[in-house]
């Protein structure tokens, strides 16, 4: 009986090798490239702002409009044609091709007019990318917990491979200048971002074809026109909480937007860096998700999935509150509020993302588990992300004096708006889970 646990412990931390493989190279090719973008763009001359706008702004959008316009499509052709292990290959593929022809598109230069820089080619390419990636997001995690045995237990240590993916992806130019090639061909800035993420893309596309073999749950069923349209995914929406977890997840990425278009600048204005570097200051936050994400196994059994959401959310309205409260101080008041922050960022993204992806696979039908997870990337990565980039680009206007912004007024307005959020998601969710399942996942945590 000995050797059988053995044999089987010794099976199951393979599998989860294998997929911390999967998510390392899954967010090492989007950490390589989205956040080094704009300053390939200032190096092109391509930010300044025109009649539409400025091109950088475009360039950002594109992966909203792709987490709306591809999961759920996506996500029915891995549950009902094709493997899911060979969905992700294919998606992968793509995407290595369209990455390594990105930077070539930049030298037409940047339109002035809106409709130009939505037809630009760079714009079109990096839309026709993210149309495959973004589906990616929901369909690894849905692969990953058809084959874990205990996804609360075991799921968070698989995802935290892909935070340090995404940190390795930031630090990729500055790895090949430290073993000798050229820092300024290979700056952060240059065509070799989208190069590195390129090979790391068409590697994870031919390693995905070794992944356990993940049959389409609902294959040889006829096909309806709404199932095309993901209404089987929205159907789950009629369950009260469910609904509440969807609307709270679309309405907290809102906010969550001014924070990805302006938290880098902010910190860099207000002076705050990590042995004189700012990229450094702004990693530490991925870094405390990388701690959060090994413990959170042991909160999600003893508080459940409403508390780690209602945490999660709490987190965010106290980041934007103490950089709101840090702007206009000086020293310590200034910069220790900003690094608490960052730092906040690890229970911002564990617990509220990450539980958010294990109550959808534990909600969804197993037949659209993977439209499941894709419809809450296009209500968070795409509906959420993309309506508050709008919202925050006139509300960072609104705020600005003579072209400096107030941060303080700016992030008062998310924190009051986050808040807001916690208060109705804590009134109006009230999913329980059966007692059997909550003594099984303490043990679980216990055995540790």
């Amino acid at each position: 009986m000995s050797n059988l646990s053995t044999s089987s412990n010794s099976t199951s931390h393979l599998l989860e090798l294998r997929l911390s493989v999967m998510m390392f190279l899954q967010f090492f090719v989007w950490g390589a490239w989205y956040v080094a973008l704009y300053g390939f763009l200032v190096e092109k001359g391509m930010t300044a702002a025109g009649a539409g706008g400025s091109f950088d702004a475009a360039a950002y959008t594109v992966a909203p409009i792709a987490a709306i316009l591809a999961p759920l499509t996506l996500g029915l052709i891995a549950d009902r044609f094709l493997n899911t292990e060979k969905v992700l290959s294919i998606l992968f593929l793509l995407g290595a091709g369209l990455l390594y022809f990105t930077p070539s598109l930049a030298e037409a230069g940047a339109p002035a007019t809106l409709g130009e820089q939505f037809s630009h080619p760079m714009i079109l390419c990096l839309l026709g990318y993210m149309l495959c990636f973004m589906p990616t997001l929901g369909i690894t995690a849905s692969l990953s917990f058809q084959h874990l045995d205990n996804a609360e237990k075991q799921f968070p240590v698989i995802r935290v491979m892909g935070t340090i993916g995404w940190i390795a992806g930031n630090w990729a130019m500055w790895a090949c200048r430290s073993v000798g090639l050229d820092p300024v061909k290979f700056s952060d800035s240059s065509s070799h971002i989208f190069t590195a993420a390129a090979i790391a893309s068409a590697i994870l596309g031919v390693y995905c074809l070794t992944l356990p073999k993940t049959l389409p749950a609902s294959k040889g069923r006829k096909i309806s026109i709404k199932e095309v349209l993901g209404v089987d995914a929205w159907s789950m929406l009629k369950n009260r909480n469910f609904l509440v977890f969807a609307l709270a997840s679309f309405l907290i990425c809102i906010p969550l937007a001014g924070y990805y278009a302006k938290g880098a600048g902010f910190v860099a204005e207000m002076g705050v860096t990590l042995f004189g570097s700012k990229t450094g200051a702004m990693s530490t936050g991925q870094m405390s998700e990388i701690f959060f994400m090994v413990i959170m196994p042991f909160c999600f059994a003893r508080l459940g999935v409403k508390w780690m959401l209602t945490i999660g959310m709490g987190a965010w309205v106290l980041r934007y509150g103490l950089w709101g409260f840090a702007f206009g101080q000086e020293g310590p008041l200034l910069t220790l509020p900003i690094f608490i922050g960052i730092l906040l960022h690890g229970i911002c993204y564990d617990f509220f993302f990450v539980t958010g992806m294990i109550y959808t696979d534990k909600k969804a039908p197993p037949a659209i588990r993977n439209q499941a997870q894709s419809l809450i990337v296009m209500l968070t990565q795409g509906l959420g992300l993309g309506l508050g980039a709008q919202l925050f680009g006139r509300w960072a206007t609104a705020c600005s004096v003579d072209g400096k912004v107030d941060f303080a007024k700016f992030w008062y307005v998310p924190a009051a708006f986050a808040f807001a959020v916690l208060v109705l998601f804590f009134l109006l969710f009230w999913e329980k889970l059966k007692p059997t399942a909550q003594k099984a996942l303490t043990e679980t945590s216990n055995t540790n």
